[in-house]
């Protein structure tokens, strides 16, 4: 019988996946995201605060994908990146609204809220997010 994720553990992401909500320590300045409850860095002098990321950030590296795993055949080929918000944290995640062959290291990208998959059994629409380039990055 396949794993499932309950839908109590998917609401409980909402936060994190929807609105970029994370968190930093008030005593170093690190930023976490996905949130963390304490600093690994400071351990018990830790003070974490909620943060929102602002989303945006650079691409450190690449991988185009050819042949998909199950439920994201149809998108082949797309780029799964490693992506460093401006916060520092860095993320794995897929970019859209680009053409493999123009993503390029350093490539300015912010985040965007997209659909990610549907559960065929339940028709549960999975959302979380996508990065996309930055046709003008702001200063």
């Amino acid at each position: 019988m396949p794993h499932r994720k309950s839908l109590a553990s998917i609401w409980r992401r909402i936060p994190q996946r929807y609105r970029g909500e994370s968190t930093m320590c008030l005593n170093c300045g690190r930023h976490f995201f996905p949130p963390r409850h304490f600093c690994p860095y400071c351990r018990r002098k830790s003070k974490i605060a909620p943060y929102t990321i602002s989303g945006r950030g650079k691409v450190m590296s690449y991988t185009v994908v050819h042949v998909a795993q199950e439920g994201f055949e149809r998108q082949v080929p797309y780029v799964i990146a490693i992506v460093e918000l401006e916060e520092g944290p860095k993320l794995t995640a897929q970019l859209c609204a680009v053409e493999p062959e123009d993503v390029r290291i350093g490539m300015p990208v912010e985040m965007s809220f997209r659909r990610i998959s549907e559960d065929k059994d339940d028709g549960i629409i999975h959302y979380g997010y996508k990065f996309s380039p930055i046709l003008s990055p702001k200063k």
